[in-house]
């Protein structure tokens, strides 16, 4: 995004619509190219009222921000807007997500925060120790040079984006050692990541996966969401 500081008048009114305080007033507001992360906020929600902010034509690498950080961007790899696939939404007919197994999605970076993808790639790579499969219909995983090793492209990693997801499934007894993983990893980067647990309901009602939260002292947010697609997935199990 930039600002014509010709046309700006200095009212300062599109500062606090950047959810990366990229935008400073001096003279004129000025946006911090290398802290943009191109998710157009500031062009839409501002309401300049000279209409000084324009979206420059974006080349790659550059081009990675606004894919991950646009919500009305719509990614190639899923075909859907946002940074992550439809996960359990549609898992009534995929099936992505089966009894035993446990769904994971890690968001690496938030509004404010963000993340640079050289951090992006150490949650990668550590989880990748793992032997685990990164969920292909996704536009993160399509960044990546090497999947197995959680390895991104080399001239992407000093990209900056509001956040990036990591999806992929792990089976029950290994959520332990994964929480292990990732609260090592927590230590080496320099931004904060969200982890999402997905699972299908025992018969009896319990979630499986809730007593390794507990046992593994991590706080758990008491808010969730609920899909009837994880009780009677219409895709033949396995």
């Amino acid at each position: 995004m930039v600002i014509d500081e010709e046309l700006c008048i200095a009212c300062g009114q599109c500062v606090p619509y950047c959810p990366v305080k990229a935008i400073t007033l001096d003279e004129t507001a000025c946006i911090d190219l290398d802290e943009c992360v191109e998710c157009g906020n500031c062009l839409r929600m501002a309401d300049c009222p000279v209409e000084a902010i324009s979206r420059q034509e974006l080349e790659w690498p550059r081009t990675v921000r606004s894919i991950l950080s646009d919500p009305l961007t719509i990614a190639t790899e899923s075909g859907i807007s946002g940074r992550g696939t439809e996960e359990m939404k549609t898992n009534d007919v995929t099936g992505r997500f089966r009894r035993g197994d446990v769904g994971i999605g890690i968001e690496v970076g938030r509004p404010i925060v963000g993340a640079r993808f050289r951090d992006v790639e150490k949650v990668a790579m550590a989880v990748a120790t793992l032997g685990i499969e990164f969920e292909k219909i996704n536009p993160t995983t399509s960044l990546m040079s090497d999947p197995e090793k959680g390895k991104f492209k080399e001239d992407i990693l000093s990209e900056k984006v509001l956040s990036a997801i990591l999806e992929f499934s792990v089976a029950l007894d290994r959520v332990p050692e994964l929480f292990g993983v990732l609260k090592k990893v927590s230590q080496e980067i320099d931004t904060v990541f969200s982890l999402c647990l997905i699972s299908r309901l025992e018969q009896d009602g319990k979630i499986p996966v809730q007593k390794y939260i507990h046992e593994s002292g991590i706080w758990c947010a008491p808010n969730g969401k609920n899909n009837v697609g994880l009780g009677r997935p219409l895709a033949q199990e396995s």
